[in-house]
């Protein structure tokens, strides 16, 4: 089928129940095929296109010219009914395979500007690529839109991407399509300032009186300008002698980063494991694993004597390579192969994690983490992470209504 074989239609106007199905109603008289179809509701207003084809099965021999005319009249006819407005072009018979160079690509921002989405779809053709689809993910607490692009070379794209999303602003996200984005999946998330906000051992560090020196030791880890495993035991060292008690009090002064119970929960009801990975402590992680209904949890314990900290560690340490290990031991108690697990995190400790897994996410992370990660998150919502996932807002909020519908008492 060439290109000139086939008629596009185009309708637009005010949408209302009907619409679809009385145009569709109209051509059904006539020996056409659908070749493609795509319809979207924009504020209020329906867009509809259509490639049309001539079903020589049904009416063999038949003058395409004509049957295309008759078609078109017929719907000038039932637009004028509607009140709709209706176009016709030469159509394309060639349908878009999602193949191996197809790719999602997801720009998320507060507020996303014409102007960066501009840059951004200029260097998707700057790079050979073509943009099939674009739709709206969310429009709160960030406006996200998803790209569907075929053509393109995911990892040049990816390093042309970053670079522009850097300079406009903006968080962009390239990942290969295919059966797997609707697969099982794991999540596992790195805890301190990704799944809660700060970082535990300050907070028991203010229980202990060595906050700022704490805090100090800490920066000079998350920046990779230490050896995680040596920082870590220094400033556990600092706590010996705190009773135990402050641990409970930092459970109840934890906050989690906005948007974590709904990530959680929306991922949760989609199938996915979900775990987190900490170079924090055991007496914490089991707490947010009871909170939040999680799947799996690792990270390092503090000892405790007699109702002191010791200013010791019990058993091996999770550190940048522990973190990595973790999650390939996760993903195989899942079943779940590496390329369909995701990884979350901000820190140096993270970047062996967020390599291994099959989508590697940078969340409001240091430099040196998101030039390394496939993609970064620079908003403070958690959530948005759906969005990446190509999770509608829509969607969240659709399931959250029916779970309540399910238990009104939740």
């Amino acid at each position: 089928m060439n290109e000139k074989s086939t008629l596009l239609v185009t309708v637009t106007g005010h949408d209302r129940p009907g619409i679809s199905a009385r145009l569709l109603s109209t051509l059904s008289v006539f020996p056409v095929t659908i070749v493609d179809l795509e319809q979207v509701v924009l504020a209020g207003r329906l867009v509809l296109g259509a490639v049309l084809g001539v079903d020589e099965r049904v009416a063999p021999g038949v003058s395409r010219q004509r049957v295309f005319e008759e078609v078109r009249s017929a719907l000038d006819k039932t637009a004028i009914d509607l009140d709709m407005e209706v176009g016709y072009g030469e159509g394309n018979g060639r349908v878009n395979a999602f193949g191996p160079g197809h790719l999602h690509v997801t720009v998320l921002a507060d507020p996303l500007r014409p102007g960066a989405l501009g840059a951004i779809t200029s260097c998707v053709a700057r790079a050979g690529a073509n943009i099939d689809r674009i739709e709206r993910l969310s429009s709160y607490p960030v406006t996200s839109v998803e790209m569907e692009i075929s053509g393109g070379h995911a990892d040049q794209l990816r390093a042309e991407l970053a670079m522009e999303a850097s300079t406009q602003g903006v968080d962009v996200a390239v990942q290969q399509s295919g059966l797997h984005r609707r697969g099982k999946h794991l999540i596992v998330m790195d805890v301190d300032s990704t799944l809660i906000q700060g970082e535990v051992i300050e907070l028991l560090a203010a229980h202990a009186g060595c906050a700022d020196e704490v805090a100090r030791v800490t920066e000079e880890a998350m920046r990779g300008e230490l050896d995680f495993e040596e920082s870590l035991r220094r400033r556990v060292s600092l706590l010996k002698g705190l009773d135990a008690s402050a641990i409970g009090k930092v459970c109840e002064e934890i906050q989690l980063t906005p948007g974590a119970r709904t990530l959680v929960r929306t991922l949760k009801r989609l199938g996915y494991e979900f775990g987190i990975v900490s170079g924090g402590f055991t007496q914490i992680t089991d707490v947010l694993v009871e909170r939040l209904g999680l799947d799996y949890a690792a990270a390092n314990t503090l000892e405790v004597v007699d109702g002191k900290l010791t200013g010791e560690l019990v058993g091996p340490i999770i550190d940048r390579k522990g973190k990595a290990t973790t999650l390939k031991r996760f993903a195989a108690d899942a079943g779940v192969p590496l390329e369909q697990t995701v990884a979350v995190g901000d820190g140096a400790n993270d970047l062996d994690m967020l390599q291994v897994a099959g989508l590697g996410v940078a969340f409001n992370a240091k430099p040196v983490v998101r030039r390394q990660a496939d993609t970064s998150v620079n908003v403070p919502y958690l959530d948005t992470i759906a969005f990446i996932l190509g999770i509608t807002r829509e969607e969240i909020e659709a399931a959250d209504l029916h779970a309540q519908a399910e238990s009104p008492s939740l």
